[in-house]
Protein backbone atom coordinates (compact mmCIF):
# COMPACT_ATOMS: atom_id res chain seq x y z
CA UNK A 1 0.00 0.00 0.00
CA UNK A 2 2.79 2.18 1.18
CA UNK A 3 4.10 1.98 -2.67
CA UNK A 4 0.97 3.69 -4.03
CA UNK A 5 1.97 6.46 -1.67
CA UNK A 6 5.53 7.00 -2.48
CA UNK A 7 4.74 7.24 -6.33
CA UNK A 8 2.32 9.66 -5.83
CA UNK A 9 4.76 11.74 -3.15
CA UNK A 10 7.63 11.19 -6.67
CA UNK A 11 5.30 12.49 -9.25
CA UNK A 12 4.57 15.72 -6.85
CA UNK A 13 8.09 16.26 -6.70
CA UNK A 14 9.24 15.78 -10.78
CA UNK A 15 6.15 18.59 -11.22
CA UNK A 16 8.36 20.82 -8.83
CA UNK A 17 5.78 20.14 -5.62
CA UNK A 18 5.87 18.93 -2.18
CA UNK A 19 6.69 15.22 -1.91
CA UNK A 20 3.88 13.85 -0.10
CA UNK A 21 1.70 11.12 -1.43
CA UNK A 22 -1.54 9.37 -0.53
CA UNK A 23 -3.40 6.57 -1.59
CA UNK A 24 -7.04 5.63 -0.17
CA UNK A 25 -8.14 1.97 -0.06
CA UNK A 26 -11.34 -0.30 0.56
CA UNK A 27 -11.74 -2.58 3.01
CA UNK A 28 -10.79 -5.52 0.70
CA UNK A 29 -7.99 -3.57 -0.41
CA UNK A 30 -8.63 -1.75 -3.71
CA UNK A 31 -7.32 1.64 -4.41
CA UNK A 32 -10.58 3.98 -4.40
CA UNK A 33 -8.28 7.74 -4.55
CA UNK A 34 -4.54 8.21 -4.59
CA UNK A 35 -3.14 11.65 -5.00
CA UNK A 36 -0.29 13.96 -4.39
CA UNK A 37 0.34 17.30 -2.60
CA UNK A 38 -0.27 19.88 -5.08
CA UNK A 39 -0.29 22.96 -3.58
CA UNK A 40 2.47 24.66 -5.61
CA UNK A 41 1.24 23.12 -8.82
CA UNK A 42 -2.20 24.39 -8.31
CA UNK A 43 -1.66 27.53 -6.49
CA UNK A 44 -4.42 26.16 -3.39
CA UNK A 45 -3.03 25.81 -0.23
CA UNK A 46 -5.79 22.70 0.64
CA UNK A 47 -4.36 20.65 -2.09
CA UNK A 48 -2.94 18.26 0.32
CA UNK A 49 -2.13 14.48 -0.53
CA UNK A 50 -4.94 13.12 1.65
CA UNK A 51 -7.51 15.59 0.13
CA UNK A 52 -6.59 14.62 -3.59
CA UNK A 53 -6.58 10.68 -2.43
CA UNK A 54 -9.75 11.58 -1.13
CA UNK A 55 -11.31 13.53 -3.52
CA UNK A 56 -10.33 10.93 -6.32
CA UNK A 57 -11.91 8.06 -4.59
CA UNK A 58 -15.21 10.07 -4.91
CA UNK A 59 -18.50 10.18 -2.70
CA UNK A 60 -19.27 7.39 -0.89
CA UNK A 61 -22.42 6.16 1.69
CA UNK A 62 -19.81 5.45 3.99
CA UNK A 63 -15.76 5.45 5.06
CA UNK A 64 -15.65 3.23 7.74
CA UNK A 65 -13.44 0.31 7.09
CA UNK A 66 -11.30 1.72 4.29
CA UNK A 67 -7.75 3.23 4.92
CA UNK A 68 -5.88 6.12 4.08
CA UNK A 69 -2.62 5.32 3.03
CA UNK A 70 -0.12 8.34 3.12
CA UNK A 71 4.03 9.40 3.46
CA UNK A 72 4.38 11.55 5.79
CA UNK A 73 2.32 11.84 9.45
CA UNK A 74 -0.88 14.08 8.29
CA UNK A 75 -1.24 17.51 9.64
CA UNK A 76 -4.74 19.18 11.40
CA UNK A 77 -6.22 19.49 8.37
CA UNK A 78 -5.81 16.00 6.92
CA UNK A 79 -6.19 14.27 10.91
CA UNK A 80 -9.45 16.66 10.59
CA UNK A 81 -10.59 14.87 7.40
CA UNK A 82 -10.15 11.49 8.43
CA UNK A 83 -11.89 12.17 11.66
CA UNK A 84 -14.54 13.78 9.72
CA UNK A 85 -15.24 11.18 7.53
CA UNK A 86 -14.71 8.07 9.58
CA UNK A 87 -11.79 6.91 8.05
CA UNK A 88 -10.79 3.54 9.85
CA UNK A 89 -7.32 3.48 9.36
CA UNK A 90 -4.24 5.49 9.02
CA UNK A 91 -0.81 3.95 7.71
CA UNK A 92 1.83 6.32 7.76
CA UNK A 93 5.24 6.21 6.00
CA UNK A 94 7.06 8.22 8.64
CA UNK A 95 6.69 10.82 11.04
CA UNK A 96 10.52 12.10 11.78
CA UNK A 97 10.11 15.10 9.47
CA UNK A 98 6.76 16.59 10.65
CA UNK A 99 4.65 14.67 13.88
CA UNK A 100 0.84 15.71 12.74
CA UNK A 101 -2.44 15.02 13.88
CA UNK A 102 -1.75 11.05 14.26
CA UNK A 103 -1.63 10.95 17.97
CA UNK A 104 -4.97 12.72 18.18
CA UNK A 105 -6.49 10.23 15.99
CA UNK A 106 -5.52 7.26 17.57
CA UNK A 107 -6.86 9.21 21.07
CA UNK A 108 -9.91 9.08 19.04
CA UNK A 109 -10.24 5.29 18.27
CA UNK A 110 -8.62 5.57 14.02
CA UNK A 111 -6.03 2.92 14.22
CA UNK A 112 -2.46 4.13 13.39
CA UNK A 113 -0.17 2.09 11.79
CA UNK A 114 3.66 4.14 12.08
CA UNK A 115 5.68 2.35 9.30
CA UNK A 116 9.11 4.50 10.12
CA UNK A 117 9.56 3.82 6.51
CA UNK A 118 13.61 4.98 5.80
CA UNK A 119 13.05 6.32 2.04
CA UNK A 120 9.66 8.57 3.31
CA UNK A 121 12.08 9.89 5.82
CA UNK A 122 15.30 10.92 3.19
CA UNK A 123 12.65 12.16 0.56
CA UNK A 124 11.00 14.48 2.94
CA UNK A 125 14.30 15.16 4.35
CA UNK A 126 16.19 15.97 1.19
CA UNK A 127 13.44 18.18 0.04
CA UNK A 128 12.65 20.31 3.07
CA UNK A 129 16.97 21.01 2.68
CA UNK A 130 16.67 22.63 -0.44
CA UNK A 131 13.43 23.75 0.02
CA UNK A 132 12.73 25.02 3.70
CA UNK A 133 11.04 27.94 3.54
CA UNK A 134 8.34 26.12 0.73
CA UNK A 135 8.19 23.46 3.82
CA UNK A 136 7.44 26.05 6.17
CA UNK A 137 4.80 27.39 3.93
CA UNK A 138 3.55 23.82 3.57
CA UNK A 139 3.29 23.32 7.72
CA UNK A 140 1.74 26.91 8.49
CA UNK A 141 5.58 27.45 9.86
CA UNK A 142 5.77 30.51 7.11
Amino acid sequence: MLATAVAEARAGLAEGGIPIGAALYGADGTVLGRGHNRRVQDDDPSAHAETAAFRAAGRRRSYRGTTMVTTLSPCWYCSGLVRQFGISRVVIGEARTFHGGHDWLARHGVEIVLLDDPGCAAMMRDFIGAHPALWHEDTGDA
